[in-house]
């Protein structure tokens, strides 16, 4: 009997139900930060830790362009830059 190979295509958060960030009842939340992240694309090595953890889901991580942040839904809670194992993200006062 022979075995079926798992295959995943790529991008696969595109096809699984995540939630998205939009507007709410507060409006855009990202105005309630006082640091932002900030991304040094040529140092992230697309781990993805920070698409993972971050509790709003803002931040994607595209394999060929690196992490793309939505501001206007950021808190700045800097979790991201706390799990980036090689320093890619630094929080900034806005």
């Amino acid at each position: 009997m022979g075995k079926d190979k798992l295959v995943i295509e790529k991008p696969l958060y595109d096809r699984l139900p995540i939630a998205k960030p939009m507007v709410g009842v507060a409006g855009k939340t990202g105005l309630w930060r006082v640091e932002k992240p900030v991304v040094n694309n040529s140092k992230c090595t697309r781990c993805f830790l920070c698409e993972i953890y971050c509790p709003v889901n803002v931040i994607r991580v595209e394999p060929e362009t690196g992490v793309e942040i939505d501001y206007d839904y950021c808190k700045g809670c800097g979790i991201c830059a706390d799990v980036c194992p090689v320093n890619a993200i630094e929080m900034k006062p806005e």
